[in-house]
C-alpha cells in the first residue's frame, strides 16, 4: 500500500505560536490519516517536489513509499506500524 509523509506548515506555525507541541508529521494511506514526531521507512522510498501537482492536502514536498512505516504518535510511548 503506497503512503505519502509529508510535514504540515500550519501545524508547526500554530505550534510555535502557541507554545503547543503536536505532531506535524503525516503519514497518508488511502484509508487512514497518522500523526507524528518522528517516523522510520522501513525500506525504499523517494521523495517528491509537485509544486504544480500538489497532494490534496496542499503539500508540494512529500515522501513516497511502499516500505512499512513506523510512526511515534503523540503520545510519548505510543508507536504505530503501517503495513
Amino acid at each position: 500500500m503506497k503512503k505519502y509523509i509529508h510535514i504540515n506548515q500550519h501545524i508547526i506555525r500554530r505550534n510555535k505560536s502557541n507554545g503547543y507541541n503536536e505532531p506535524v508529521i503525516t503519514v497518508k494511506t488511502y484509508k487512514s490519516n497518522d500523526y507524528g514526531h518522528e517516523v522510520t521507512v522501513n525500506g525504499p522510498c523517494k521523495i517528491v517536489y509537485s509544486p504544480d501537482k500538489p497532494l490534496s492536502c496542499g503539500a508540494r514536498v512529500w515522501i513516497e513509499t511502499e516500505a512499512g512505516v513506523t510512526v511515534v504518535n503523540q503520545s510519548p510511548a505510543s508507536k504505530r506500524d503501517v503495513a
